[in-house]
This record gives structure tokens, sequence and C-alpha cells, in this order.
């Protein structure tokens, strides 16, 4: 899965907006949307939040964790911790650029809100890149990582099987040379 698929995914995600606009409820396979009035919140997919933010017909609503005291916190808790913490949102990285992108007026301290989040993503990766590592070096045939997201997982996938492929391979080759000495 490539990043742009991982986005599609994270882009269902439900988002209050207030309208400034008047509509019906919209029947769409995903669900009933609506009905839109003026001045008054309604949740929708972030792929018709943005759509909408775009064409100037409403505000988003960001979500609470997209609060610099809460990222605060949760940056801070993910340094104190030596395992990966529970993340406010599976897509929080996704949300937050997708977000950023499109509605930075909407966002309290926008610029602040980004650095947190780049932070966290960082300290995240150095932290998987390290259990990567641990992981590899250890010989061990399976590992447990909680609280990883999609985008952190599909981040290291194409690395970690391109090592385990070519380490299984040398340990392949290594017992087929041992079992021919032997014969």
């Amino acid at each position: 899965m490539d990043p742009s698929e991982v986005e599609f995914l994270a882009e269902k995600e439900s988002i209050s907006i207030v309208p400034n606009f008047t509509l019906d409820q919209i029947y769409l396979i995903s669900g009933d949307l609506g009905p839109f009035s003026p001045g008054l919140p309604t949740t929708v997919p972030l792929w018709m939040a943005c759509s909408l933010k775009q064409r100037q017909k409403c505000r988003i609503v960001p979500p609470d964790w997209m609060d610099v005291e809460k990222l605060s916190e949760k940056k801070q808790e993910e340094l104190e911790s030596k395992f990966f913490t529970q993340m406010p949102s599976n897509h929080y990285l996704e949300v937050s650029q997708l977000l950023l992108q499109c509605a930075t007026d909407d966002i309290p301290k926008a610029d602040e809100v980004k650095t947190l989040i780049k932070d966290i993503w960082d300290l995240r990766m150095a932290k998987l890149r390290s259990s990567v590592e641990v992981f590899v070096k250890s010989d061990a045939t399976h590992a447990k990582l909680n609280h990883l997201t999609l985008m952190e997982i599909n981040t290291v996938r194409p690395f970690l099987t391109a090592a385990l492929d070519h380490m299984h391979a040398l340990r392949s080759n290594l017992t087929s040379g041992s079992r021919l000495s032997q014969d």
C-alpha cells in the first residue's frame, strides 16, 4: 500500500463542519449526510469537508486532539515511553496534513500544530527504526508492536520485508552449505 492509498482510507474519517449553506440530506453509498443548515455543526467525511472548505462552503471544526496542549502532552508521553503510545487517531498524520493544507485558517496555532505533529512522527519513526534493528539482529521469527498507525507500518514495510527476505536467503544458503560439507 502506498501513502496515497493510506491517505484515501484516512479521508473516510468523520469530521465536524459548520456549513454556510442549506441543503437537505445527501444519500451516498457510504451513508446519509446532512441535513446542512448554516451555523449548525454536522459531521461529514474528511474528503467532503476539504471539498466544501475549498469551495468556501463551510468552516472545519478541527478534531479535539489537534490542540497544541494535547499534542504537547502526546509528544511528552511518546518521549517518556519506550513503547509506542496510543495515538488520538489511527490516521493522525494524514488527517492533520489534509486539514493543514485546506483549512489552516480554521486551526488555532496551525504552525505549532504542524511542528508538534512532525515531532511526534519523527519520535515514532526513530522508535520504529530502532525496533526493526533490534528485531533483525535478534534472529526472532515474529514481533508484536502495538499502537502503530497504518502509515507508520507502510513506511517500514518495504525495508523490513526486503531485509527479512535477504536474511532468510542467507540462512538458507548457510544451512545448505553446512549440509554439503557434512556429506
